[in-house]
């Protein structure tokens, strides 16, 4: 019997901790995973080089980085200079941190992509449990926006719709870490942090230095991450 050929599918990739995880979910699946990252104008690119990281140690058939100026309208910590990351822990409201549209413009890139490839899974790494309060993680972003792409595209108009996956949506970050670990994620690879210096080391205060300290407690789990 010979073995099927693996369906293609597009990951969005970050280079974060979440995103390795959902690349290693897709391969186990089957899929031949064509990784996506975004250069969008973040402060820095240590976790664009922790993606390309991530994509050779996992087996990516395909890697692709798109380049963006979103850094021009300003308006985040996480794209404005101008703009401090807090580190005092978590506030009330969406933080200074959210990127606006960002997660939108992500998936409709990976929409062309995977119209382009013949793929009909897109996988986001986007999480509605341990996350910072983005309105662009929630299942409700996430089920419009598939029905979005069913509707915006040839794909989807002739009957060979998209589905957009987002596996770790209702997951603690102890369990997506128990996951990758049991998938063989080297986290050791990965930048979560949102203030990295150009080697990748973590500030350990901002929020998702926090979430992810927090997750590999809760794991039982060695944290991997350098911290400065």
């Amino acid at each position: 019997m010979t073995r099927s050929t693996p369906k293609p599918a597009v990951v969005l990739l970050s280079g974060g901790l979440d995103s390795a995880t959902v690349v290693a979910i897709a391969r186990h699946q089957g899929h031949a995973v064509h990784a996506l990252s975004v250069d969008y104008g973040q402060r820095h690119l240590a976790e664009l080089q922790a993606a390309g990281r991530v994509a050779a140690a996992l087996g990516c058939v395909a890697h692709r980085t798109v380049h963006l100026d979103m850094n021009q309208f300003g308006g985040s910590a996480l794209t404005d200079p101008a703009i401090d990351v807090p580190t005092s822990g978590p506030q009330d409201g969406i933080p200074v941190t959210y990127v606006p549209a960002r997660n939108t413009i992500m998936l409709a890139l990976a929409m062309a992509w995977a119209e382009v490839l013949g793929a009909r899974d897109i996988f986001v790494g986007v999480n509605a449990v341990d996350y910072s309060g983005y309105p662009d993680c929630r299942p409700e972003f996430i089920r419009a926006f598939q029905s979005m792409a069913n509707l915006a595209t040839r794909a989807g108009v002739e009957g060979q719709g998209l589905t957009i996956h987002a596996p770790l949506i209702d997951w603690s970050k102890a369990e997506i870490i128990r996951r990758g670990h049991a998938l063989g994620v080297d986290y050791g690879l990965t930048v979560s942090c949102y203030q990295a210096d150009a080697a990748g080391r973590a500030c350990g205060q901002c929020d998702s230095c926090r979430l992810r300290k927090e997750g590999f407690a809760a794991a039982g789990i060695p944290d991997p991450t350098p911290y400065r």
